[in-house]
């Protein structure tokens, strides 16, 4: 179900001082009476006619990850990042009024003894209010950045892309997994394979895919649908390739597909970023950045998706996660931001 944020919500968050202006205080919300879809298209077509280019939004949920043998924890990683974005200055460089926050797709939590089928029937049906509340985005011609949940969530992203173009989508994934595995009921690691079944992923790519951490069912699989990789250990450990050079080359290959491209990003691709699976052999955050900047500046995208972010599996506890999660995912969205901003 979606829960729209309130002003009251977003006051909650914010930590005002005098002589400043906060982000949290100049981002635009939808009001409380657009209870049904209809009227959430409607509100968001207005929104972008009062000049909102980007919608954020959340999805709270760990199913995915669990129903994939992984930890919980990535229900809590919209409202750690809004600790953190709305509590940044509206300055000459995003003054927030492009920026609608829109809510939280939730999820009733599971139980920590649910079943592996209970898991992966409760991220079944998530797909479609995904799908639901992504496609009304689309539909108001706005661009989607998600915040939160797992990974398994781009099967839906990817879906919502597909009905709104009208054609499948060309994907670029920084991930050490490439979460093409079997479709064995849905779950945070098959994703992107069960948008390439139902037609709705033509074109896929996964920078800083981990040599030892994909089954070879898995490569196999990626590599017969006609998936492309650069390695983590290519660009970060061997240095066969440096980064530039990797990225010139993706932004080309997905250009030449003249399909809409889906931005992912999984949070486990970076060094010691608290999520389900978690790395110390990682990528730096600021090569995450210049990631998404660099592909959001060169090529058509539809969205950006930020997944498996969880405070909770921080070393250090619940507090310092939910900082380094906020911290974080900001400056990921913020390098979004800038290099799609139209004004």
């Amino acid at each position: 179900m979606l829960q729209i944020m309130t002003r009251s919500e977003v006051n909650q968050y914010l930590s005002s001082r005098d002589g400043e202006s906060k982000l949290g205080q100049t981002v635009k919300l939808i009001s409380e009476s657009a209870p049904s879809l209809a009227d959430l298209k409607q509100a968001l077509c207005e929104a972008k006619t009062n000049g909102v280019q980007f919608v954020i939004v959340g999805i709270t949920e760990d199913a995915g990850p669990r129903a994939n043998l992984g930890r919980g924890g990535s229900s809590a990683a919209f409202s750690a990042t809004m600790q953190q974005w709305l509590n940044l200055q509206s300055n000459r460089y995003l003054d927030g009024k492009q920026c609608l926050i829109l809510g939280e797709i939730s999820q009733a939590p599971l139980p920590e003894a649910a079943s592996l089928e209970e898991l992966r029937q409760a991220t079944k049906e998530l797909d479609n209010q995904v799908i639901s509340v992504i496609s009304q985005i689309m539909a108001a011609e706005l661009e989607p950045i998600v915040i939160g949940g797992g990974h398994n969530n781009a099967y839906g992203m990817l879906m919502a892309t597909k009905a709104h173009f009208n054609q499948a989508a060309a994907a670029v994934n920084l991930d050490p997994h490439s979460d093409f595995r079997p479709r064995e009921g849905r779950h945070s690691g098959n994703g992107f394979s069960y948008a390439a079944a139902n037609g709705a992923l033509a074109y896929y790519h996964v920078l800083g895919l981990h040599e030892l951490k994909n089954t070879e069912a898995t490569l196999e699989q990626l590599s017969l649908f006609g998936g492309h990789w650069h390695s983590f250990q290519q660009i970060w450990v061997r240095r066969e390739i440096d980064l530039s050079q990797a990225l010139q080359q993706i932004a080309s290959n997905l250009n030449q597909t003249q399909l809409p491209v889906a931005l992912e990003i999984d949070v486990d691709a970076i060094a010691k970023m608290p999520s389900s699976a978690s790395t110390f052999a990682g990528v730096p955050l600021l090569d995450a950045c210049h990631y998404i900047h660099h592909i959001a500046k060169h090529c058509p995208c539809a969205y950006l998706h930020i997944a498996e972010a969880a405070p909770q599996c921080h070393d250090a506890g619940d507090m310092a996660g939910k900082r380094d999660v906020g911290q974080s995912v900001s400056e990921l969205m913020y390098s979004y931001i800038q290099a799609r901003k139209v004004s």
